[in-house]
C-alpha cells in the first residue's frame, strides 16, 4: 500500500513540472516585493499562502488539464520519456484538478477585490489553454497570447499588498515575455505537434522564424518595462540576447529549453532584490 501510494506521489510530482514551478510562483515573489510597502507586508500570511498555491496546487490544476486533454498527442512526444509523464487514462489526476481548483476558489478569499479579474483570469485561461471548445494551444496565436497567463499570479500578489492594479506598461511587458517564453518553448514540440496534426505558433512559423517571433516578443517586453523603469527594461533585454545566443551558436533548442528555469529564476531574484531595495535601502544593511 505504501509503495503504491508512494509511486503515486512521484507521479504527481512529474506531472506537476518541478522545473517550472516558479513560472507560476516566482510572479508571486515579485509581485509582492513590488506591491509591499514595508517589511511587515512582506510577511502577511496571505502572502505565504498564495505563494504555497501558486508553487504546487497551481501547477497540478494547469500542466494535469493540459496532460488530459493531451492524452493522444503525448503518445508520439519524446519530452514524456524522462522529466515528464504520460497521462494514464486513471481518475487520479482528473480528481486531482478538481481538487486544485477548489482549492484555488481559496486564493479569492485571501485577496481584496482588484486582484479577483487577475485569479479568475487565471484559471479561465488555464483551463480553456488544453480544455475543450476553445483549447487554445491548437490555435496559432492565440495559443501565444493566453499564455499570459503566467503573469496573473504576480498580478494578483501586487494588488493584494498595493490595493491597486499594477502598472499596465508592467503588465504588458509581463504578457509579451510570456508570449515569448511559450513560444519558445513549444520549439522542441514542432515536428510531434505536426505529426498530429497540431497547429500551433510554432508549427506554423517553423523553426527559425518562431526564434525570431520570440525575439519580438521579448525585445518589446523589454521596451515596455523601460517605460516602468529603464533599469528593468535593461535587465529583460538578456532574453532576445539569449535567444540570438542559442540560434547563432547551433546549440539543440531541446537541450536550450531546459536552461530557462534557472534563467527565469535569476531574472526573477534580481527584480525582486531590486524591489526590495525600496523598502530597506542597501545604505540601511551594509556596514
Amino acid at each position: 500500500m505504501y509503495a503504491d501510494a508512494a509511486a503515486r506521489l512521484r507521479y504527481l510530482l512529474k506531472l506537476s513540472r518541478p522545473r517550472f514551478w516558479f513560472y507560476l510562483a516566482g510572479p508571486v515573489v515579485v509581485g509582492v516585493a513590488f506591491g509591499a510597502a514595508s517589511v511587515p507586508e512582506l510577511f502577511r500570511p496571505a502572502n505565504l499562502l498564495l505563494f504555497g498555491y501558486f508553487l504546487i496546487p497551481a501547477n497540478l490544476f494547469l500542466y494535469g488539464v493540459n496532460d488530459v486533454f493531451d492524452r493522444d498527442v503525448d503518445e508520439d512526444n519524446p519530452k514524456k520519456e524522462g522529466r515528464e509523464v504520460r497521462y494514464d487514462g486513471g481518475p487520479l489526476v482528473p480528481a486531482v484538478v478538481v481538487a486544485s481548483l477548489a482549492l484555488g476558489a481559496g486564493t479569492f478569499l485571501l485577496t481584496p477585490r482588484v486582484a479577483w479579474p487577475y485569479l479568475a483570469g487565471f484559471f479561465l485561461l488555464g483551463a480553456g489553454y488544453s480544455a475543450p471548445p476553445l483549447r487554445f494551444k491548437t490555435t496559432p496565436l492565440l495559443d501565444s497570447v493566453s499564455n499570459g497567463l503566467y503573469v496573473l499570479p504576480g498580478a494578483a500578489a501586487f494588488a493584494l499588498l498595493a490595493g491597486d492594479a499594477p502598472p499596465a506598461a508592467a503588465l504588458v511587458g509581463a504578457w509579451l515575455w510570456a508570449m515569448g517564453m511559450h513560444t519558445f518553448s513549444a520549439i522542441p514540440d514542432i515536428e510531434p505537434d505536426r505529426e498530429a496534426g497540431i497547429r500551433t505558433t510554432a508549427t506554423v512559423l517553423g523553426e527559425e522564424r518562431t526564434y525570431a517571433y520570440c525575439a519580438a516578443c521579448w525585445l518589446s517586453s523589454a521596451v515596455a518595462f523601460a517605460v516602468v523603469d529603464n533599469r528593468i527594461g535593461v535587465l529583460l533585454l538578456a532574453y532576445p540576447v539569449v535567444v540570438f545566443a542559442i540560434y547563432w551558436s547551433g546549440v539543440a533548442v531541446d537541450r536550450a529549453y531546459w536552461w530557462y528555469p534557472a534563467i527565469n529564476t535569476l531574472v526573477g531574484a534580481l527584480l525582486t532584490m531590486g524591489a526590495l531595495t525600496r523598502i530597506v535601502p542597501p545604505e540601511a544593511v551594509l556596514p
